[in-house]
């Protein structure tokens, strides 16, 4: 990228603050100008947007039990990763936006912060970024590390640009073993297969709670679309519609879409196919009678796989990769998975074998998959233990992964 491109980038956050506000906030951050002072030293931990904020709150947790009074700079790349950090934020932390991969811009986030060592969550490698960290003699690591084919095969069109970045990170620790031959392959030094972050976080338990209570005075049982994505609520509003069989109706449908700014737009789809709707940020004293419910809030996925009896898969009916299901297996929520869960590959393929997921090929069996499984007490029942099962299993990930982290700061 080079100083002639920011005239399109200023215009593409004008576009996106129009839908997110949050996206217009210090927008010069983005360019390497950062205002006021910053003291050096802290750790720095770039989460990009709200998955990787939330893998980064379970870390900091642990490092926080070992290091009371760690000093954390966080950064992000999206307005809802924002949004989730800065409830992570304690005395002496600070948060601003990752600049552009410009070396310009990194020379200014780097000289600005002067931070004592850098964690990049899962997969956000920048070829100026690392190299001026090398450079500059500041660790940089890559935790909860992950690498899916398809951006492997990326890399390995420009291996010029991408190989140096990956072999220049002082460590890099990933998910699973496949992820790590694959980062190997990619040029990357891997210095532990440590799972993934995401089974060591523990739901809201109050959430959790008033979910189920919730469900314990419906009418009827719950069926969940979990972080719904672009083209998928449009596809399940209209086969609600023209299904509109017994079993259809003997369901409440949750809809909670993935992305904030597509709350009133996930809404009006669904009226526009002649479904009654309630949303979540409209109930005063609990969920309203409709046909599709909205859970139009943020951070409140606790409360709504509470509600849930089982849950489809937001992503994975489209090719986008698939969400997080390791939080409804921490939930105890049976999930139905489509076919494309790429981004979460590993885990997917073993919820499936240990019994806490589904597999289907589309979205209409997945509809009637999810239909049959509410309906039956008993086999939901059984799902619903394994899914408890398959999450304490994997649990671990951020204790090696924080002891790993220390390591690389001063004493």
């Amino acid at each position: 990228m080079v100083m002639g491109a920011q005239p399109f980038l200023r215009r593409k956050l004008k576009r996106r603050g129009a839908a997110e506000p949050g996206y217009l906030h210090a927008v010069e951050e983005r360019f390497g100008r950062y205002r006021g002072t910053a003291k050096p030293g802290a750790l720095w931990i770039h989460a990009v947007s709200l998955g990787e904020t939330r893998a980064a709150a379970i870390l900091l947790e642990r490092l926080r039990q070992r290091r009371p009074g760690l000093r954390v700079l966080l950064t992000h790349g999206t307005a809802t990763g924002w949004s989730e950090g800065e409830r992570l934020l304690r005395g002496g932390d600070q948060q601003a936006w990752l600049p552009w991969d410009t070396p310009a811009a990194v020379r200014g986030f780097l000289s600005h912060f002067q931070p004592s060592a850098g964690v990049l969550m899962e997969t956000e490698v920048w070829p100026n970024l690392v190299a001026h960290c090398r450079e500059r003699q500041v660790p940089l690591a890559l935790a909860n590390a992950r690498l899916s084919a398809r951006s492997l095969a990326q890399a390995r069109r420009l291996p010029w640009l991408s190989r140096p970045a990956y072999a220049s990170l002082a460590a890099v620790w990933a998910q699973t073993e496949t992820d790590a031959r694959r980062l190997a392959q990619a040029g990357a030094t891997v210095k532990g297969v440590f799972g993934n972050l995401k089974f060591d976080a523990a739901p809201d338990a109050a959430q959790l709670a008033q979910g189920r209570a919730w469900r314990a005075v419906s009418d009827r049982p719950v069926v969940m679309f979990a972080s719904s994505r672009e083209g998928e609520e449009a596809q399940l509003f209209a086969l609600l519609r023209v299904q509109r069989s017994p079993a259809v109706r003997a369901v409440r449908w949750l809809v909670v879409p993935r992305h904030p700014q597509r709350f009133a737009e996930v809404a009006e789809l669904a009226r526009t196919q002649s479904l009654a709707v309630s949303r979540r940020s409209q109930w005063t004293g609990g969920p309203v009678p409709a046909d599709v419910w909205i859970g139009d809030s943020l951070g409140e996925m606790a409360l709504y796989y509470g509600m849930a009896d089982v849950a489809l898969l937001g992503g994975s009916f489209e090719p986008l990769g698939g969400q997080n299901l390791i939080e409804a297996a921490s939930c105890g929520c049976p999930v139905v998975m489509g076919p494309h869960t790429f981004n979460f590959a590993e885990a997917a393929q073993l919820a499936q074998e240990e019994g806490a997921a589904i597999r289907v090929s589309t979205l209409q069996e997945g509809v009637h998959v999810a239909l049959n499984l509410a309906l039956d007490a008993q086999r939901r029942q059984a799902v619903v233990a394994a899914s408890g099962a398959f999450a304490a299993a994997h649990r671990g990930a951020a204790d090696k992964t924080a002891d790993a982290v220390l390591a690389l700061l001063p004493a």
